[in-house]
């Protein structure tokens, strides 16, 4: 099992930037696959971008691909979410996932571990 905290959303204008991150603890970070997910007002849960425990592979969503960059730093026990280029739909609730796998995968429902989210808001 790993906890994990979310930081680094706030209100930004349409065209700007955010860098996520999310701290985990335990020592079982660095064997896990990683994603990162979104929720809107409204909406269900929804896929942004995963990466595989080395960092080796990443996928992204449609919407967010060419401007969103998800990374790792497995000494530090974190992983990024480099958010360019927003948009107002954007706008959600961001939140890191954990598989208690090497891979990842685009279902939320793979993903056991989860932070507390963090309010991302996109002004036009």
């Amino acid at each position: 099992q790993v906890q994990l905290v979310e930081s680094g959303g706030g209100l930004v204008q349409a065209g700007g930037s955010l860098r996520l991150s999310c701290a985990a603890s335990g020592r079982t970070f660095s064997s896990y696959a990683m994603g990162w997910f979104r929720q809107g007002p409204g909406k269900e849960r929804e896929f942004v971008a995963a990466i595989t425990w080395n960092g080796g592979h990443t996928n992204y969503a449609d919407s967010v691909k060419g401007r969103f960059t998800i990374s790792r730093d497995n000494a530090k026990n974190t992983v990024y979410l480099q958010m360019d280029s927003l948009k107002p739909e954007d706008t959600a609730v961001y939140y890191c996932g954990a598989r208690r796998t090497p891979y990842y995968s685009i279902d939320v429902t793979e993903y056991v571990d989860w932070g507390q989210g963090t309010q991302v808001t996109v002004s036009s």
